[in-house]
């Protein structure tokens, strides 16, 4: 039997084992589960139940996600537009994996737009602080962190990113934040916002939530606007509904330029989980050298 890779460095089998046992404790029926989407989680269908299982990477800190479990459920009883918990005790820990449940909402063939993610986007912003303590946003440790743990690039890449990230650092210090501090998605995106029936949109994987400057959440939306080919509509509609163009700041460059190499590296980091992604970090860092910010990048 060929065992395939699957998301969040499991093989098949292993994968589906720890799905069939949290499902078990759960009390969800797994027998007709099948495979969604994850460059790092793996996330499945549970058909039958209208469920999605989330099966955190590898490695992952058990308390992180109970942490994401807690937040999501203050989200809920505070009527944040987010993807809502199935009813059941979790996370459920699988021989050290933690795997949550959520409720299933079934998605057209086309992702949500970013002038749906300015509303929910900007309630979080103005959300008080919650319950529980969460990390400080800190792009530039998270870039040295994969950094380090990257082995699938040329020493000469990996300096080059390192001095990018050192540069970049010393440009941050200069950069004025306008908006106020507060809690931030870390990584908002159209694949990280569902569509819900009543034709709105949800935010969902709150894996990435901070404490940290709005002005990282918005540039992000603007990176995957141009880098991913949806193109200046999409952003300017964006703007339109959260009133506010991060773009027009007189460090944008500095913010954008670090958001995309944490997504770079970040990525590259990965590589050893989704091989097949490998020659897609090999265009960006090569493009990311000569200096080229207009290149589209592929969906990982």
């Amino acid at each position: 039997m060929t065992i395939t890779p699957a998301p969040g460095g499991f093989d098949e089998f292993e994968m589906f084992q720890v799905l069939a046992r949290a499902c078990t404790k759960a009390g969800l029926d797994s027998r007709d589960a099948r495979l969604l989407r994850g460059h790092t989680n793996a996330v499945l269908l549970l058909e039958k139940e209208q469920v999605v299982a989330k099966i955190a990477r590898k490695g992952t800190n058990v308390e992180s996600v109970v942490r994401t479990v807690t937040f999501v459920r203050w989200l809920i009883e505070a009527g944040f537009p987010t993807v809502t918990l199935h009813p059941c005790d979790q996370p459920q820990i699988v021989d050290g994996h933690a795997v949550t449940f959520w409720t299933y909402l079934p998605q057209p063939g086309h992702p949500v737009a970013a002038g749906q993610l300015a509303g929910p986007l900007k309630a979080l912003h103005s959300l008080p602080p919650p319950p529980i303590v969460l990390a400080e946003h800190d792009n530039i440790r998270a870039i040295r962190r994969s950094l380090k743990a990257t082995t699938c690039l040329p020493a000469a890449a990996i300096r080059y990113m390192e001095d990018e990230a050192n540069r970049l650092e010393e440009e941050l210090f200069d950069v004025q934040f306008t908006l106020s501090p507060g809690l931030i998605q870390g990584d908002p995106q159209h694949r990280n916002a569902l569509h819900t029936p009543d034709g709105s949109a949800v935010l969902c994987d709150w894996d990435t939530i901070a404490q940290g400057q709005p002005e990282w959440d918005l540039a992000t939306v603007e990176v995957h606007c141009r880098r991913f080919g949806y193109g200046q509509a999409h952003y300017r509609a964006f703007v339109d509904n959260y009133g506010w163009d991060v773009t027009k700041c007189s460090s944008y460059s500095v913010l954008r330029d670090i958001r995309e190499l944490r997504m770079i590296t970040t990525n590259a980091r990965k590589v050893r989980h989704a091989p097949d992604s490998l020659s897609e970090i090999q265009r960006r860092v090569d493009a990311l050298m000569r200096r080229d910010g207009q290149q589209l990048w592929n969906i990982l």
